[in-house]
């Protein structure tokens, strides 16, 4: 189903008082300027730009982030999809929900269940401390982002080297590498012989360096 081009519905979750924020929005009043979604509590606002080029900009508030998330999307994906979801690359949390009303409302709902389960789990009181928390660790999503992805295709090409396959064995097929967002680095582990990488966060450009790794070593603790 085509939805009429002329408008969608757009919505997210507000990072300190957890309500959702939603709206219609129209391709005459977005053509004409920046439109702003603001937030009852008026702690967080989401803005949506047309482009010169012709795409949409978007700077979504995310419940986990310290810092919006920026997406650039098409005006066929924005106003053509009955549900269109925007993700935290780095919680895989859904932040952004677009399409027809009816189905970005039952999202919104779905995903307000999902967070109370989340901060449940966690022994977390409320989203505003969800985000304060997640505040005093991540200085930069932007570098967090780099890294990550680097992490991930490092270890789709198997190119993440440890004591499990140092030698050239296979080591543990079933090993899984986890990533820790530690105050200054990002910790990466091997979840079966342990050994570990720091990979500094301090500086944007340490990021990009990283971005033109090949490999990646892993060394257990010194003794």
């Amino acid at each position: 189903m085509i939805l009429d081009a002329k408008q969608t519905t757009v919505a997210y979750r507000c990072p300190h008082c957890g309500g959702g924020v939603i709206s219609i929005v129209g391709m005459f009043s977005l053509s004409a300027d920046m439109l702003k979604l603001k937030c009852t509590c008026g702690k967080s606002e989401m803005t949506v730009i047309h482009t010169d080029d012709g795409k949409i900009r978007l700077s979504v508030p995310c419940i986990v982030c310290p810092k919006p998330h920026n997406y650039l999307i098409s005006p066929k994906l924005f106003f053509g999809k009955e549900l269109f979801t925007l993700t935290c690359q780095y919680s895989d949390i859904n932040i952004c929900f677009i399409g027809e009303e009816n189905h970005v409302k039952a999202e919104l709902a779905r995903n307000e269940l999902e967070l109370l389960d989340l901060l449940e789990k966690n022994g977390i009181e409320s989203f505003e401390a969800l985000h304060s928390q997640d505040d005093q660790t991540l200085t930069d999503p932007q570098i967090y982002d780099i890294i990550m992805f680097v992490i991930n295709e490092l270890d789709a090409e198997q190119a993440i080297i440890c004591s499990c396959n140092r030698n050239g064995e296979s080591g543990d097929a079933e090993r899984e590498y986890e990533a820790e967002v530690l105050d200054d680095c990002i910790r990466v582990t091997c979840s079966s012989c342990h050994d570990h990488a720091d990979i500094p966060t301090d500086t944007l450009m340490g990021a990009y360096d990283f971005l033109n790794a090949t490999s990646l070593e892993l060394y257990p603790d010194e003794k």
